[in-house]
């Protein structure tokens, strides 16, 4: 069975980008090294699957919201065991909860990181 293996983004600051996804969500840097146009990567993520997460060595504009036009990266959707021990730790890291949802099977709530990827953190029952 194909399986994901990872996704790739840009990112303002791959190392702090990282650092944030470590803290959250108990990941780690599987590698990193230069990367096209003179920019840096950092995987980070499990033994299975990972963020390819990329830094160009320009400065970076703000996209428009990704709903709005086709191969827009809406959010990235992660499934924790315990929804209320990573809330905290996004409020901790001055990061807004939003749009908490209960739904069959599970609950639900979104946070944009400081580069306005927006992620979803689910928790199945």
């Amino acid at each position: 069975m194909p399986r994901l293996e990872h996704v790739n983004l840009t990112v303002t600051d791959c190392h702090a980008t990282a650092a944030m996804l470590e803290k959250l969500f108990g990941w780690h840097i599987r590698w990193g090294g230069p990367a096209i146009n003179g920019g840096h990567s950092l995987h980070v993520g499990t033994e299975d699957n990972y963020l390819a997460i990329y830094t160009p060595d320009t400065s970076l504009t703000k996209a428009p919201s990704s709903y709005g036009h086709p191969g827009g990266l809406n959010h990235i959707g992660v499934v924790v065991d315990d929804l209320d021990a990573i809330e905290a730790k996004v409020i901790a890291l001055g990061m807004t909860p939003k749009s908490h949802a209960d739904y069959e099977p599970g609950k639900r709530f979104y946070f944009d990181d400081p580069d306005g990827i927006e992620f979803e953190v689910i928790a199945y029952d």
